[in-house]
């Protein structure tokens, strides 16, 4: 009887990722990663000649006689992403009859769909992980299930949603490690060889990964530096064999990417001009990104005066709702029983968005003009914020 709230919201979920899901015409990243996943190439279209629509959308054809093999070949030499998600999508699709000559738009979204569903009893675990509330628990089920954030990201054909689902099983090893340094216990050897397995298999799905796992890095050190004196170094031996072992799980990709990456394609995250928007840009695109995992009114309309409105009315609603998480967070800190839970997801929530502006600001990549690499802390955003609104219902 505890789990009907978690089946209904899942049975919401479902209906809100599923519904509509071939309606939206694909941009260009997903069209990329529809003519991998068949194990196609672009060079399947003819270059400097006039060419019909037949001759554009070959590469949008399935490929009867395509192997993984080929597919390994034709997105490494002309992308400049791990495989593992194009694979999974090369098996899932052949579940699927083609429309017509071309592959099915509803069978390649329904793939990180169905991944998006999977988040919901993800973070339901991750939050009982964490801090053993079904009450936790289920707020934060309930919140993954109507984000429009994490919605947005499972409707499309991309990898994003796999990438949450690695974000949630290491942050979920990540706690139940601390639990046990806290508890002064070492880490069972299941959790430290699943935690090296979830590391690399998140690192071969996307590198932006690497991410999670500085930012998790950060969190680590933290508590370390708050409890030294009462753990000892033979503690903490499992935890650097889990860092040696994501090294190289992760470290593999490296003479990889090196040989796919493309300047090119990166150009538009770059920012060399130095002025006030370039200081500013980086702000107001995250927080753009931060309200959506929570809520969104129609922005993108051709009404000017509704898109400005919901605008506002999106921007004073979380001022109004940032102090109160705040708060709420403060109150979970003074808690025995939540304090650790709350300290290591709020730290690695603050390592990420703190890597994210000092890439951006740095570097000079303003990785904040992607909303969609937000990934690798979301899932921790949502635990966090179910966490608050559990505390406000019981003091109600």
């Amino acid at each position: 009887m505890t789990l009907l709230p978690l089946l209904v919201w899942i049975i919401l979920g479902i209906a809100l990722r599923f519904g509509n899901l071939a309606l939206k015409s694909p941009w260009t990243d997903e069209f990329a990663t529809m003519v991998f996943s068949l194990g196609n190439s672009y060079n399947l279209v003819p270059l400097n000649q006039v060419i019909s629509l037949d001759n554009l959308l070959e590469p949008l054809k399935p490929n009867a006689v395509a192997v993984p093999s080929a597919l390994l070949h034709h997105l490494l030499n002309e992308d400049h992403h791990p495989p593992l998600y194009f694979l999974l999508a090369h098996w899932w699709t052949q579940l699927f009859p083609p429309v017509g000559d071309y592959v099915s738009l509803w069978a390649m979204r329904s793939l990180p769909a169905f991944l998006g569903v999977l988040s919901i009893p993800g973070v339901y675990g991750l939050s009982w992980l964490a801090f053993r509330s079904r009450l936790v628990a289920q707020l934060t089920a309930a919140i993954m299930a109507v984000s429009p954030y994490g919605i947005f990201l499972a409707q499309e054909a991309r990898h994003y949603t796999l990438g949450i689902l690695w974000v949630i099983a290491s942050l979920s090893c990540l706690v139940v490690a601390l639990q046990h340094l806290h508890h002064k216990k070492p880490l069972p050897l299941s959790v430290t060889l699943g935690w090296i397995v979830v590391n690399s298999l998140g690192m071969a799905t996307h590198y932006f990964f690497s991410l999670t796992l500085c930012a998790e890095a950060i969190a680590l050190a933290g508590f370390w530096i708050l409890r030294k004196s009462q753990t000892s170094p033979s503690q903490w031996w499992r935890i650097g064999s889990v860092a040696a072992g994501t090294f190289v799980g992760s470290i593999v990709w490296f003479p990889v990417w090196q040989a796919s990456r493309d300047p090119e394609m990166i150009q538009w995250v770059m920012s060399s001009d130095r002025n006030i928007w370039t200081i500013l840009n980086p702000i107001f695109q995250s927080l753009a990104a931060w309200i959506t995992m929570l809520f969104l009114l129609p922005v993108e309309v051709s009404t000017k005066l509704v898109s400005i409105t919901s605008g506002v009315v999106m921007l004073l609603f979380f001022i109004w709702l940032v102090p109160i998480l705040y708060r709420g967070i403060k109150t979970q800190l003074r808690q025995s029983d939540h304090r650790l839970a709350t300290g290591i997801l709020g730290g690695f929530v603050l390592g990420a968005i703190a890597l994210f502006f000092g890439i951006t600001y740095f570097i000079g990549v303003d990785l904040t003009r992607g909303a969609r690499y937000n990934f690798v802390y979301f899932p921790a955003v949502i635990v966090l914020v179910g966490a608050v609104l559990a505390l406000s219902w019981q003091e109600e």
